[in-house]
């Protein structure tokens, strides 16, 4: 590998377009130093599943590369609704990735991410339609995670995840419809802010009333805010909308929190399944918020405990997986069927078939109850919540598989490992992983922090303080290349 290559690995995306930006390195040796280390590391980890790096070269070249924030840095985009003109998706979907349809336009993001100045280079791995929260499509096969090979790297966004976590990329394009962003951070061992449910647009195809929302997954804070700075914003036609922030989101990384109220949870409400672990991060990060001078105390939102919840998110991810099946019938042409399919999602749209208007009505209706029971914790005085991102560390890949005789037992599996990411989807609220605590075994496990509604800022706050305070830039993992 190059100098060059190597020397840029561990170099956020702030300091590389700084470096573009002084005219130290030109754009096209960045992507050069970009792909030498995709191809000396994704062979093992299947992270990366579309290469574009002679059109990425052209880009880089061009004269008319913008000059936004983050001109010249290489990115990657998820393989999961983020429509590229002139380039396929898949949705890590083995019918569409046959197919190979170009996309006519560039999703909303998408355009957002190249007026930012990002070279992108191709698309990272993606669970089937993003449904379960591991990386191993049986269109693509499985994304390895760095620390632990024979382990999940977390899902849907695990593919991004993977390439960030060992210098693939800076950072890279995430999406988050029930913990994607935040469960492959905690799983990889870097950041992963789901923002608000409105803060950014998803147009101009899919709805913002829906439950995931994008941003990207990063090894530093600011890369996080300075991101999310130059692509938040509604979109022509949007029906939710966040409220503006006061300032900028890099302006809040290094600013002073003031003293926060923060609730914690060392165990789930509906069961004692958490991995000790998990509790230990927990504890591990309620320690370091209190030695940082913030009030710190056992309490939560007593609607985290409402055993239904899980059955009221599935009706609703159930119904979503049909309308999928649907888009993928529409590409290809003709009806989808169970051969088109992996099976544990299958078995979601058999259960949408058996789900009435109604059924769908009343799921919906006790989404937005819990959604106002939720956000009235943080009305009734408390500034942050704090929770690990999942149950316990990584688990195996095999504890994932499709088995087609018994279809819904990755659903199943994942019900349990990402328990405390979902309500958060329901509610809108922002939340955020950081990989603040490892276990003996050297896996690192995330704690989660979650916001009020649109406060993003309090967030980024009180990462950027964690990671001031408590360094994680120099854990890297065993498998980078």
């Amino acid at each position: 590998m190059s100098a060059l290559a190597e020397e840029l690995r561990w170099t956020d995306a702030t300091a590389q377009a700084a470096l573009v930006a002084h005219g130290e390195v030109t754009p096209t040796e960045l992507l050069d130093a970009a792909i030498e280390r995709i191809e000396r590391s994704n062979p093992a980890l299947n992270a990366v599943v579309m290469e574009w790096f002679d059109h990425a070269r052209s880009v880089a070249a061009g004269t008319e590369l913008p000059r936004g924030p983050f001109r010249g840095v290489p990115f990657l985009l998820k393989d999961l609704y983020a429509d590229f003109a002139g380039q396929t998706l898949s949705n890590g979907n083995a019918a569409l990735k046959a197919a190979g349809r170009l996309a006519s336009s560039d999703s909303t993001l998408v355009a957002r991410f190249k007026a930012a100045g990002l070279v992108i280079a191709g698309r990272t791995n993606s669970p089937e339609l993003g449904s379960l929260p591991t990386t191993q499509p049986l269109a693509w096969g499985p994304t390895r995670n760095p620390w632990a090979p024979e382990r999940t790297p977390g899902g849907s966004s695990g593919g991004a995840a993977v390439a960030v976590a060992t210098g693939m990329v800076p950072f890279a394009h995430a999406s988050d419809g029930g913990g994607s962003i935040r469960i492959p951070a905690s799983c990889c061992g870097i950041v992963g802010l789901k923002p608000s449910q409105g803060r950014i647009t998803v147009g101009p195809v899919r709805a913002e009333a829906g439950l995931g929302v994008e941003l990207c997954v990063s090894r530093s804070v600011r890369d996080t805010a300075g991101l999310l700075d130059a692509v938040r914003g509604p979109g022509v036609g949007d029906t939710v909308i966040a409220p503006e922030p006061q300032r900028s989101y890099v302006e809040e990384v290094g600013a002073d929190p003031g003293r926060l109220r923060i609730g914690f949870l060392d165990a789930h409400p509906r069961g004692d399944f958490l991995h000790e672990d998990c509790r230990s991060a927990v504890r591990a990060a309620a320690s370091m918020l209190e030695g940082l001078g913030h009030i710190v105390e056992p309490a939560w939102p007593s609607c985290l405990a409402d055993s239904a919840l899980v059955h009221r998110f599935m009706a609703l991810w159930a119904t979503q997986m049909a309308l999928a099946a649907r888009g993928i019938g529409a590409t290809l042409g003709r009806e989808v069927t169970a051969a088109d399919m992996e099976p544990v999602n299958w078995a979601l749209v058999e259960q949408a078939q058996r789900l009435t208007a109604v059924d769908y009505a009343a799921a919906q209706a006790a989404g937005w109850t819990f959604r106002r029971a939720l956000q009235q914790w943080w009305a009734d005085g408390w500034d942050l919540l704090l929770t690990p991102t999942v149950a316990e560390p990584p688990p195996l890949l095999s504890e994932f598989e499709n088995d087609p005789a018994l279809p819904t037992a990755p659903q199943r599996r994942a019900g349990r490992f990402a328990a405390f990411t979902p309500p958060f989807n329901m509610s809108g609220q922002p939340a955020i992983s950081l990989p603040l605590y490892r276990n003996a075994d050297g896996l690192p496990i995330g704690v989660q922090l979650a916001a009020d509604y649109a406060r993003e800022d309090i967030l980024i706050r009180v990462a950027s303080q964690l990671e001031s305070a408590h360094p994680w830039s120099a854990a890297h993992p065993p498998i980078a290349g």
